[in-house]
């Protein structure tokens, strides 16, 4: 494959590591910054008062209960992080077939979504629409004899999303990768009066296996029956998505993203360049548990391994980046 581009000039008149010889000319000639603007912090809610759960298989990530997360909110507002967003850590006894609990307006997000509310930050909210964090089968959507439904899954996100916007959420971002919900979710905002609430399309999202440790934090994985391969995309397609991405923003998508991060840099370029709009990543449970993982055995500077992945979202053509690496990232770029 050709380029039309040039580039003109030939050693020694030019010598391309002139503008890197000084740490103030790289941040001169640098293409792309990554600031705290650029971060969503990723909150896991858990009932109770005064209450932080560790994470196993995510050193250095909580649980918070919801007093606790108005803390991090607060802590966000500080760093400089512009949203954060919130998933439930939902009680084993409230998990049901139908999801029952993503509709009641007590659940944990929109509690915690009215508290942030509540101490006046100058901080998006964004909930996740799904079921999977509410169903005893672990699956995104409503299922009958081993089979997600589809047109009755959207049904019940519907449900979901009125309740939340209802909380006060700004963004919406439905996660689960059933056709057709973005424009049934669209049109029941409209109706209900909420025209203002963004969607976030988890438009093209991959069946992973980099999801593990974000399912021990919300207590899904011991309960997921089979896997989420016939809703979710195949890794080995890239055309795909751009068809995902095509359908949402045609239904009424805001913004989009790709998940997971690293591994679908590709896929993030082509989106960012191919449709021009707003274009999210999410640096996902697996990617942050290895750089963590590595670093705590010593084989990767930490700090630098962090701050380069990142960086490589907005590279790709992000316009930002969900990372359970948001504060401290936030703290390394504002000393830098």
């Amino acid at each position: 494959m050709t380029s039309d581009r040039s580039f003109p000039g030939a050693y020694p008149a030019t010598r391309l590591r002139r503008p890197r010889q000084h740490a103030w000319s790289r941040r001169l000639v640098a293409e792309n910054v990554l600031t705290p603007a650029d971060l969503i912090w990723p909150l896991f809610v858990i009932p109770g008062e005064n209450r932080v759960e560790d994470i196993a298989s995510m050193p250095g990530v909580q649980r918070r209960s919801i007093d606790l997360i108005v803390a991090a909110a607060e802590e966000a507002v500080q760093l400089g992080i512009p949203a954060v967003a919130l998933f439930p850590a939902t009680p084993g006894d409230l998990k049901t077939d139908d999801a029952r609990e993503a509709f009641n307006p007590e659940n944990l997000v929109c509690r915690a979504t009215r508290a942030i509310r509540s101490a006046k930050l100058d901080l998006g909210i964004i909930l996740d629409v799904a079921l999977d964090p509410y169903t005893s089968h672990g699956h995104d959507g409503l299922m009958r004899d081993g089979i997600i439904l589809n047109d009755e899954t959207n049904a019940a996100l519907i449900k979901q999303s009125i309740v939340q916007a209802e909380a006060g959420a700004d963004i919406l971002a439905p996660s689960d990768m059933m056709d057709g919900r973005i424009g049934a979710i669209r049109a029941a905002l409209e109706s209900a009066g909420h025209s203002d609430t963004m969607l976030m399309s988890y438009a093209a999202k991959y069946a992973s296996a980099f999801y593990g440790p974000f399912r021990d934090a919300v207590g899904s994985a011991g309960r997921l029956k089979g896997d989420k391969r016939t809703y979710q995309m195949d890794s080995a397609n890239t055309a795909e998505a751009l068809r995902e991405v095509a359908f949402d923003l045609a239904e009424g998508a805001d913004m989009v993203m790709v998940k997971p991060g690293m591994p679908y840099l590709d896929i993030l370029r082509r989106v960012s360049e191919t449709f021009a709009v707003p274009t999210f990543a999410y640096q996902v449970s697996g990617e942050y548990a290895m750089i963590t993982a590595a670093a705590g055995n010593g084989w990767l500077d930490g700090d630098a391994a962090m701050l380069e992945s990142l960086l490589a979202f907005k590279r790709a053509g992000a316009s930002g980046v969900l990372t359970y690496f948001a504060p401290k990232a936030a703290k390394l770029l504002a000393s830098a």
